[in-house]
């Protein structure tokens, strides 16, 4: 509900906060003293239309501010109209866009009346709540439709049409025996040819630097004999025990190189067979590198993913017939699904006009019509129809010229269902009735308000009366200005307005007396006072 609302530069409000309650609220007061102005707060507060010239002269911007209570959770929705540029708006304090402010405002407050922003015109809020009065399940129909969405996207998945999946095969075939045939064991195959390329490249040169190495090291007065030389002086020497080891340890490691470098001088010989095989497989590597991957491995993981890919669209004929079979069965579980949804729709559209016709008889549309269209199987458009007078034509409720109407249309629908925003707003909907017409308008809001916080603009008694608070909005004029207030009534502050409103100021004893029996009334609800 909402519980707050503060208003500033809006229109002839200067500065406004008016504290709302739960159940029904009567916005009072004398033509022109900016009733309307509050509807417009909150219909700008939930996304509506903004126009700078609603913005109070002699100031930059309008703000409005709403705090709403659903449940347990606080939510503050913030509205800034500048005189120049764009409006701005925050949800709880962080900027938000109007979208989002007018999702936010949908599951919160619903107006009636003049405004454009009216959840039930939409197809999509009539065919809800005509499945809600319908108790119609939707699941299997959800089900059914997410199911043959799932297999769409599977065949869609598996290569498009069947031009497009032979160019594919014929693509994948290439790449992968292209890969096979390279048969790439080791991904850093090519390290080790770019080693041998360059010792077979080279390899007299490589062999007489072997043998140099080899003398350097055997030879009379070489390394072998220096340190051989070195372990001799040590001898046995107790002290130097330590220092004579690690010679022993160089010269076992020396001897072993030497025999390395012998090994490796004699196996070096010029092949240049050999030589050209090891370039024209790293060419070879170089070129499915530039195709497949950065590096071997990378090619190697490239040739996985196109073999699966190349196997899953072969064997496409066989997956397809299975998924065309599961189609069908999920086509024929949808229709099942759409006639009973139908059929339930259909079935309840006349009894849920009958229920809102009958409301609309009791708030002075005694000769409306009404009448709700449902499509085809499954139903999904549904829309509702009025004809407010006698021989015009059932129109769609967008295309109802009058305010009033729409508003006790509205009101009736709301009446029959159950589940709505927490906060209904109606504007208009005691426009040209009054006697008995107006008691069962009363009437009709007073027990709206006993499942939900409902605020009208009215300028009949019979509402006024029949609501829980009344908020009367006066405005005066000042050094030329005009402002703008509100304040909730209560006690013979009350009773005078009311009796305002029945006498226009003219017989007020008989009018205040008459007041008294209207607040003392039964109208539904407890009003205050």
């Amino acid at each position: 509900m909402l519980s707050e609302l503060h208003i500033e530069n809006l229109g002839v409000i200067e500065k406004l906060e008016v504290v709302l309650t739960n159940g029904l609220t009567a916005l009072t007061g004398e033509t022109g003293a900016g009733k309307t102005m509050l509807v417009e707060a909150i219909s700008l507060l939930v996304g509506g239309r903004a126009d700078a010239t609603i913005v109070r002269p002699g100031t930059q911007e309008a703000r409005i501010e709403g705090r709403f209570i659903e449940g347990d959770t606080e939510i503050v929705l913030t509205r800034v109209i500048p005189l120049d540029g764009r409006s701005r708006a925050y949800v709880n304090g962080r900027l938000a866009t109007v979208t989002n402010l007018a999702e936010q405002g949908a599951a919160l407050v619903d107006l009636h009346g003049q405004h454009a922003h009216q959840s039930l015109l939409g197809m999509a809020a009539q065919r809800s709540a005509l499945d809600q009065f319908a108790s119609v399940d939707l699941s299997d129909l959800r089900n059914a439709r997410a199911r043959l969405t799932e297999i769409d996207a599977n065949l869609a998945a598996m290569g498009g049409d069947e031009r497009a999946r032979a160019r594919e095969i014929d693509l994948l075939a290439f790449q992968v025996e292209e890969i096979s045939n390279a048969v790439l064991a080791d991904p850093n195959e090519d390290q080790i040819l770019e080693r041998d390329e360059d010792l077979l490249g080279d390899a007299v040169a490589h062999r007489e630097a072997l043998w140099q190495a080899v003398a350097s090291l055997t030879e009379d007065d070489g390394a072998q004999d220096g340190i051989g030389h070195a372990v001799a002086s040590l001898g046995h020497r107790d002290a130097l025990v330590d220092l004579a080891n690690r010679l022993r340890t160089l010269q076992q490691e020396l001897d072993d190189v030497v025999a390395d470098l012998r090994t490796k001088a004699e196996s070096t010989e010029e092949n240049p067979q050999r030589l050209e095989e090891i370039r024209k497989r790293r060419q070879l590597l170089v070129d499915l590198r530039r195709k497949y991957g950065e590096s071997l491995a990378d090619v190697i993981n490239y040739g996985s993913e196109v073999t699966e890919r190349l196997a899953e669209l072969q064997g496409f004929e066989a997956r397809a017939a299975q998924l065309d079979l599961q189609r069908s069965q999920a086509l024929e579980e949808l229709a099942k699904a759409e006639k009973i949804v139908g059929a339930k729709r259909r079935e309840a559209a006349p009894r849920l006009a009958a229920a809102v016709e009958s409301h609309l008889k009791t708030l002075a549309m005694v000769n409306a019509s009404l009448a709700i269209n449902v499509g085809e199987d499954p139903g999904d458009e549904v829309s509702v129809l009025l004809s407010a007078n006698p021989g015009s034509p059932l129109l769609p409720l967008t295309k109802v010229a009058s305010g009033g109407e729409l508003a006790r249309t509205m009101l009736a629908l709301r009446l029959v269902l159950t589940q709505a925003p927490g906060t209904l707003v109606f504007d208009e909907v005691d426009a040209g009735i009054g006697g008995t017409a107006a008691v069962a308008v009363a009437a009709a809001l007073a027990d709206l308000g006993q499942r939900h916080q409902v605020l009208v603009v009215t300028h009949l008694a019979q509402v006024a009366a029949a609501a829980t608070t009344q908020v009367n909005v006066t405005k005066t004029v000042r050094d030329k200005q005009t402002f703008a207030e509100a304040s909730i009534l209560s006690g013979e502050n009350r009773v005078a307005e009311i009796a305002r409103m029945l006498s226009g100021g003219v017989a007020e004893g008989s009018a205040n007396e008459h007041a008294r029996d209207l607040l003392s009334a039964n109208y539904g609800s407890n009003p205050r006072g």
